[in-house]
């Protein structure tokens, strides 16, 4: 494993040892936490400790599973959501905001349409700490712009994790990966993964306007994983183990003439019996309700996915001793 994480800002900062720890340790919380005795034992792990949400971005979804991750740590946590209430509106840099009420916490979580933000934020407190000591905060970057959201891309690999445990891992799995490809921050971040599983092949669907940008496919290249591009969706559903679904990006996309391509029930038919559906949320036609019902459809365990493995993020950056440390009695 390299050099321990202070802040998470992307994907790559991940290798496949702390991969496979985050893994092991969202794993364990969510079995320790079905008990009463268990959850009272998270509780303590990081009680007097705070998190600030900084969530100048609308989200309802990321911001809630890290407010339920505090809470199964035992974290309090101050939020931030509206920029109009805070001193930005008279000309407060975001890096002067960012800084206030990192003062006043152990982490910082980020969200921004502003690309660069969480990891901009993380360097200047690094700077900045020799001289002002109590600029400790861990920056975890909740989504930001179009480029990155590493925690969406860990909880889904947790959710590939435990889908294909009993089938020989990711390794050598085929993922189709469907949608908005050219702005989704999520597959962004997820593509930038599969480069620690090998053998993995990609098969990117999406209309020609939103195909993959070309950053993400010369790295996939230079790490020598193999991908496709088409927008036949059967085609892909028809070999894939996994088919992740996003949604077109904004309203403005039909009036450029793209075609949303969606997952329909008929699908059912041609995916594969231990394949998997996958959806960061919020969905809207691409894959339709009515496929919910079928077992292979994952995006409510993979939502639920999303407070522990950030519940096991954030209990990495703050607990540098042993992680299981106080929980054993309750195995």
């Amino acid at each position: 494993m390299r050099e321990r994480l202070y802040h998470v800002l992307e994907s790559q900062q991940f290798d496949r040892e702390l991969l496979d720890h985050l893994c092991a340790l969202t794993t364990r919380f969510r079995e320790v936490g079905k008990t009463t005795e268990g959850a009272l034992a998270m509780k303590r792990r990081h009680v007097g400790k705070r998190a600030a949400l900084y969530f100048t971005q609308v989200s309802t979804r990321t911001l809630n599973s890290f407010r339920a991750a505090c809470q199964v740590l035992g974290m309090d946590w101050l939020e931030i959501s509206d920029p109009n209430t805070s001193s930005e509106v008279k000309g407060e840099s975001p890096i002067d905001s960012v800084a206030t009420f990192a003062s006043y916490a152990d982490a910082i979580i980020m969200r921004s349409k502003l690309p660069g933000l969480a990891k901009q934020a993380a360097e200047y407190f690094d700077r900045e700490r020799p001289f002002r000591p109590w600029h400790t905060a861990h920056v975890v970057n909740g989504g930001s712009g179009q480029d990155q959201h590493p925690t969406q891309a860990l909880l889904d690999i947790y959710t590939l994790y435990r889908a294909f445990r009993e089938r020989g891992g990711i390794e050598g799995k085929t993922i189709a990966m469907v949608g908005d490809l050219k702005r989704g921050r999520t597959v962004r971040s997820l593509a930038y993964l599969m480069r620690h599983y090998p053998d993995v092949r990609l098969i990117f669907v999406s209309p020609p306007a939103f195909q993959m940008e070309e950053d993400i496919k010369a790295f996939l290249q230079k790490h020598n994983i193999p991908f496709e591009e088409t927008e036949d969706l059967d085609a892909a559903v028809n070999v894939a183990d996994a088919v992740y679904m996003t949604r077109v990006q904004d309203d403005l996309d039909k009036e450029k003439g793209a075609t949303p391509i969606f997952f329909q029930e008929r699908h059912l038919k041609i995916l594969g019996p231990h394949a998997i559906v996958m959806h960061p949320l919020p969905r809207r036609e691409e894959l339709d309700p009515a496929c919910d019902h079928d077992p292979r459809i994952k995006i409510w365990r993979q939502e639920r996915n999303g407070m522990w493995m950030r519940a096991a993020v954030l209990d990495y950056l703050l607990k540098e001793n042993d992680p299981l440390e106080g929980m054993r009695e309750v195995a």
